[in-house]
């Protein structure tokens, strides 16, 4: 079975925002292929990908290497972030659907429970799984890419330390889900801007260094795609 260059895509991009592949280092066609489990010509289409999203650059006599963003392209992509969130919010209470509003109440619930009880270790992925939910209620294609996109940035430039009280943090989560299933698109704008001005100053730029080569991977790619599963929402 061809493994579609997407998902080597998300694979090299996921190894990126880890740090397995370092700012700067190169980026080889063969070694990648044999990494990930795939030929080439994934592999070519993946970088062009990446180039494009800006997470690979071209460098004169090297060839694809991992970009290196400085403190100011990290600062102008959090403010991004801090812009576009809000309006994906105020987007998903006009366009959201039930099955949309079933998996956020549902995360809600169980991130609220998670912080009164103290077990944080996973409050990150339930938050981020939050988030992406929200961006994909907004109905807006161009808009949940960016969104993505910044996501996945924010996670390759900053390390994001948790915040002191989560019960807090999943309290706002829930009254912009409120806003949101009332249709209240300018309450629901407002609170997410509260609440992404207030999760940014807990953004530490992240510096990166240098390691040796990674290990090949033991498998081929997944074939899967990450996304918001509101199909889930039916059971």
């Amino acid at each position: 079975m061809r493994i579609p260059a997407q998902s080597v895509c998300a694979a090299i991009r996921d190894d990126i925002v880890s740090g397995v592949h370092e700012r700067g280092s190169r980026l080889t066609e063969e070694p990648l292929a044999r990494r990930y489990g795939v030929s080439r010509v994934p592999v070519r289409e993946a970088l062009r990908t990446l180039e494009a999203e800006g997470f690979v650059v071209t460098r004169r006599h090297a060839g694809a290497c991992v970009a290196e963003p400085t403190e100011r392209d990290a600062a102008d992509l959090l403010e991004a972030r801090m812009l576009l969130e809000p309006l994906g919010a105020a987007r998903a209470a006009q366009r959201r659907t039930e099955a949309h509003l079933k998996v956020l109440r549902g995360l809600v619930r169980l991130g609220q429970e998670r912080a009164r009880r103290g077990e944080g270790e996973d409050l990150r992925s339930l938050g981020g799984w939050f988030h992406e939910t929200l961006a994909q209620a907004s109905g807006s294609p161009g808009l949940i890419a960016l969104l993505t996109q910044l996501r996945h940035k924010t996670a390759w430039m900053y390390t994001v330390e948790q915040p002191a009280r989560p019960v807090d943090s999943w309290a706002e989560h829930g009254a912009i889900v409120d806003a949101v299933t009332r249709g209240d698109a300018q309450r629901a704008r407002a609170l997410a801007a509260q609440h992404a001005e207030r999760a940014a100053a807990a953004h530490r730029p992240r510096r990166s260094a240098r390691r040796t080569p990674p290990p090949p991977r033991a498998s081929a790619v997944r074939t899967s795609q990450h996304g918001v599963n509101t199909a889930g929402a039916r059971h």
